[in-house]
């Protein structure tokens, strides 16, 4: 069976920095949002790997940057990259089932991303995967 094309292969720049700023611009949450929306998500069509995490957290929240901590270290380490392999968009693109840190629950652990939130990246992965180049 042959491989599948590539994202670059089935949609056009255009088609997916029109969807990353759609993401970016989100702010179908903020009422609920304890830190307010900041979309967090990374990468270009040509990624060969695929990042999909829970939701961001506080740092990631306040830096911008997916996996900048402690469990990005861990990350890298396990996936056997340096820092800068890891960042670089062409090569990993990362996204949360969540885009936007989605507070604490009552006993001090990070809520689950929003269910809305999750069906919008759903929804978003669906519709940059199917597209034509």
């Amino acid at each position: 069976m042959p491989n599948a094309p590539l994202l670059s292969q089935r949609t056009s720049d255009d088609d997916f920095a029109r969807l990353i700023d759609e993401i970016r611009a989100c702010r179908l949450c903020a009422a609920e949002l304890p830190l307010g929306p900041r979309p967090i998500v990374r990468g270009r069509p040509e990624a060969r790997l695929l990042i999909i995490s829970q939701a961001p957290g506080t740092r990631v929240h306040e830096t911008g940057l997916s996996f900048d901590d402690r469990s990005g270290d861990r990350l890298r380490l396990w996936l056997g990259l340096d820092r800068e392999t890891f960042y670089d968009e062409s090569r990993v693109a990362i996204m949360g089932m969540g885009f936007c840190y989605p507070g604490r629950d009552q006993s001090g652990g990070d809520r689950p991303p929003r269910r809305n939130a999750r069906l919008y990246g759903i929804r978003g992965c669906g519709r940059i995967s199917a597209r034509p180049r």
